[in-house]
Formats: C-alpha cells, structure tokens, sequence
C-alpha cells in the first residue's frame, strides 16, 4: 500500500512540475509543454498536406468529404488513417514539431461507433494551446 501510495505521489509531482514549467512557447516558436488542446482540423500527414493545399474556400468540403478513418487491430491500435477530423478543444499529447507550421499530436477520435482510440495525427502549431 506504502508503494503504491508513493508511486501516485511521485506521478502526481511529475506532471504538476511538467505544466508548472511548461511554457506556451519559446523564442523559436516551438511549443514546449507536454499536454494541450486543439481547436482546428487534424488528420494524417498526407491529408492534412492535401487540406492546407486546397483553396480556404473549399476546406469546409475537403473536411466534408474525407473523413478520418484508421484500420484497429485487436489491441486497440490505430494504424494506416486518412483523412482529417475538425477538432474542437480536444485534449492532446504533444508529440513531436514536423516542420514551422505543423506538429504530431496524440489525440483521442471516434473511429467505431462511439469507439475512441489513441490517434497520431498532424496539426498546425496555431491551432494547439498548452494546458496551464
């Protein structure tokens, strides 16, 4: 009971001392903070390069047309997504910069009937807020 008392204590000083250094951003731009929200389209790399090539006039159709879709296999992973999903403060991983726009986030999205699974997807670093 002592160690399982210790180790909630020690993850609890772990994550409170991440988000009290964790700042929205430094001086190059990156984002620095392990958890935050996404407001704005998110999706797999190559549609998401497909989404912010097309004209702002017909984004709201690309969206439309091509929804997220991703292959689970039987221990909940999703592998080989397409298309893009419009997220609305969704709580996120910070996983990793692509390039001075865009980043990899874990997010949670419905794939199977109200199902939820763990999804790498690509975001644009403007639309991703740091939790406080």
């Amino acid at each position: 009971m002592k160690l399982l008392l210790a180790s909630t204590f020690a993850a609890a000083f772990a994550v409170a001392s991440a988000a009290a250094t964790a700042a929205d951003s430094d001086t190059s731009g990156n984002l620095s903070c392990a958890i935050g929200y996404v407001t704005g389209v998110g999706g797999a790399a190559d549609s998401m390069r497909e989404y912010l090539a097309t004209p702002d006039r017909d984004r709201f159709r690309y969206v439309a047309d091509h929804p997220i879709t991703c292959q689970v296999n039987d221990d909940g992973r999703a592998t080989g997504c397409v298309g893009v999903e419009n997220l609305r403060k969704e709580k996120v991983s910070v996983y990793d910069d692509i390039d001075s726009t865009t980043m990899s986030v874990v997010a949670r999205i419905e794939l199977e009937h109200g199902q939820t699974y763990p999804v790498i997807i690509v975001v644009q670093k403007k639309d991703v807020r740091c939790d406080d």
